[in-house]
């Protein structure tokens, strides 16, 4: 009657794959990323990327959109033609992320809307 529970491999396959670990590395919110992009745009010039050797290739190849750092060029390179990097552009192309402020407006948590003020007599 005993013995292993069938479903104990499927839970432990589960965690080792590469999609549900992605949420280990800490990324960026959409908002802040594009916070970041119109401070490139108004100021026209790209900053210098410091040297981090925790960083792969020493944090010299980032991909601004996506927040993620490459190895090298080359690999760089792939990634501005792959599908999810076009999506990201498009995406931050497009209105601004909603933020937290849009968040309680919607929620009513706002600055109180009183109408105009009445003149009294």
């Amino acid at each position: 009657m005993g013995g292993k529970c069938p479903h104990r491999k499927v839970k432990k396959r589960r965690f080792s794959h590469k999609t549900s670990r992605r949420s280990k590395f800490l990324l960026k919110g959409d908002d802040m990323v594009y916070q970041e992009i119109l401070k490139q745009v108004e100021t026209g010039d790209a900053k210098e990327l410091p040297q981090d050797e925790d960083l792969p290739g020493m944090g010299q190849f980032y991909c601004l959109h996506c927040d993620r750092y490459f190895a090298n060029d080359d690999v760089r390179s792939e990634h501005y033609k792959s599908k999810a990097h076009k999506k990201k552009v498009k995406q931050m192309a497009g209105p601004a992320p909603h933020t937290q402020l849009d968040a309680d407006l919607a929620a009513g948590m706002g600055m109180p809307d009183n109408g105009p003020k009445l003149m009294s007599m």
